[in-house]
């Protein structure tokens, strides 16, 4: 049997990588808000996240808020712009208030911005019957439920982010025309 000889391998070892400075660690921000869509909070974490891998080298200790504040000044970060684009895609994948909210909290979005951007009741009951008829619940589903079946498709529903009466409202209603009726309450179209 032949011994290998690893001292000449084809794979190279990774270099680690230089400690960030003002310039570098400007440029990593520049090049994080060009790529991705993001908020403050989401900015200011990843810097702090880079600057624990790979250290720091420039004078006095980083600026990360500073730096942050100067890309919100600069338009490349838009809280609001994010929120509410977050939002309604969220509210397209089906997603209720309760589950938008939490996935802004954690984006770094405030508790007031938040609040402002919060589905009105119309898209809640909208999203809620789009979760329904892409999970098959209710009276989307093609067997008819037995207690366990129903109690899982609330749950699921409540996960989802969406109210108690909401959820029973779309599992409990006994057509699919009824389901699309109570939807089409929250635009006042009833």
């Amino acid at each position: 049997m032949a011994m290998v000889d690893d001292t000449h391998s084809s794979a190279r070892r990774p270099r680690p990588a230089r400690p960030l400075d003002p310039t570098r660690l400007e440029e990593l921000a520049l090049a994080y808000v060009a790529r991705f869509a993001t908020s403050q909070g989401k900015l200011a974490d990843y810097l702090r996240r880079k600057l624990r891998e790979r250290g720091w080298d420039g004078e006095g200790e980083p600026s990360v808020p500073e730096l942050v504040a100067r890309m919100a000044t600069a338009g490349y970060v838009d809280d609001e712009a994010f929120a509410l684009s977050r939002a309604a895609g969220l509210l397209r994948r089906g997603y209720g208030e309760r589950r938008i909210s939490m996935a802004l909290g954690a984006a770094g979005i405030d508790a007031d911005l938040r609040a402002r951007t919060a589905p009105d009741d119309a898209s809640a009951r909208r999203a809620a019957l789009s979760l329904a008829s892409r999970r098959g619940f209710g009276p989307f589903g093609l067997t008819p439920l037995d207690r366990p079946r129903r109690e899982k498709q609330i749950a699921a529903m409540l996960r989802a982010g969406h109210r108690l009466d909401s959820a029973r409202e779309l599992v409990d209603a006994p057509s699919i025309a009824a389901a699309e009726q109570w939807a089409a309450a929250g635009d006042g179209n009833e």
